[in-house]
């Protein structure tokens, strides 16, 4: 079984051509995504082994999403099909002073409604090393949330390190719960959380004046928690971005230098290709510093692919984090 093991939602990805609008589009681009599968995706063709968990509908649509990811190196042997539907989501990408924009279709779908005994957790981490969710998940429904509490109990037991992106998106709790229900459990078992000052507040009502003293107050209430990164991006405009990191450790506050990301092709997994970086860093390198910037050169790259997943080899993404931005011409 595989290293490294993620937990899920997978959308359909439709997309306007090039950097039409909606109202413009005649024809959407099809793809799969979803944050922690990128994360799956992204390390898989480093050279990790790697599996996602989900659930799809038992349909060519549900099964061209399980294939793409196959395809892309993931392990797809713990995927559960049935359900009533594929959740969706549709981009228009910006440009200049334009932003992106998403629009979602993902209620009542697949994972939504996965039964959580559907998952035997203890056989599909029975040889992890890692396990990576994200705060989207809970969000879907109480059964998902249930599922991905079970799983992280699963590693617990197990020993095996969790990391966490608590970022989530507000209008899809719909259930008659809020993550400051749900999440707090969850970050309880996780032992690297990616979080900011705004969110540590808005979840946990924990208080810092900075981002170290919020970290420092996380880590008293989790104590399970040794870890906490952040990413500060900032937007001169939708094609041209800088990109810093943040790792609290416990005892000091490492950061990166801005990475310049300019013309920007597609942003979106570029936190999802941080959190790969990082976690290959921290599981390659005896050295939280040179993973932190593996993590921002990662989601820089990712910036100039289309597509949520970032396709990357080991090489190009350290030649970044050591300073080559050129973009010469490789022959």
């Amino acid at each position: 079984m595989a290293q490294i093991v993620s937990f899920g939602e997978v959308l359909m990805r439709l997309s306007t051509p090039g950097f039409s609008r909606f109202e413009q589009a005649r024809q959407l681009n099809v793809t799969y995504a979803g944050g922690e599968a990128n994360v799956s995706t992204a390390l898989a063709y480093w050279g990790h082994s790697t599996a996602h968990v989900t659930r799809f509908p038992d349909s060519p649509i549900g099964r061209a999403a399980a294939q793409y990811l196959h395809f892309h190196g993931v392990d797809t042997s713990h995927i559960l099909f049935g359900g009533p539907r594929m959740a969706v989501y549709f981009l228009e990408t910006g440009a200049a002073m334009r932003g992106s924009q998403i629009v979602y279709d993902r209620a009542n779908s697949s994972l939504a409604t996965i039964d959580p005994k559907e998952l035997d957790w203890d056989n599909i981490l029975k040889d992890a090393k890692w396990f990576h969710w994200a705060g989207i998940t809970p969000a879907l429904s109480q059964e998902a949330a249930d599922a991905l509490l079970d799983g992280i109990k699963a590693a617990r037991r197990l020993g095996i390190t969790v990391s966490g992106d608590i970022f989530y998106r507000a209008n899809l709790w719909k259930y008659g719960k809020k993550p400051s229900d749900i999440l707090p459990e969850l970050t309880a078992g996780t032992d690297v959380v990616i979080a900011n000052s705004i969110n540590i507040k808005e979840i946990f009502d924990i208080d810092g004046n900075d981002f170290v003293e919020s970290c420092v107050n996380l880590q008293k209430a989790f104590p399970q928690v040794k870890m906490v990164v952040d990413t500060k991006r900032t937007s001169i405009s939708a094609s041209h971005n800088l990109l810093r990191a943040f790792l609290w450790n416990g005892k000091e506050l490492l950061e990166t230098d801005d990475i310049e990301i300019n013309p920007i092709i597609d942003r979106v997994g570029g936190g999802d290709a941080f959190i790969a970086g990082l976690i290959h860093g921290l599981i390659t390198f005896d050295d939280q510093q040179k993973a932190l910037e593996f993590g921002v050169a990662a989601s820089a790259l990712k910036h100039t692919i289309e597509g949520d997943a970032l396709i990357s080899t080991i090489d190009e993404v350290e030649a970044i984090r050591q300073g080559e931005t050129s973009g010469r011409i490789k022959r």
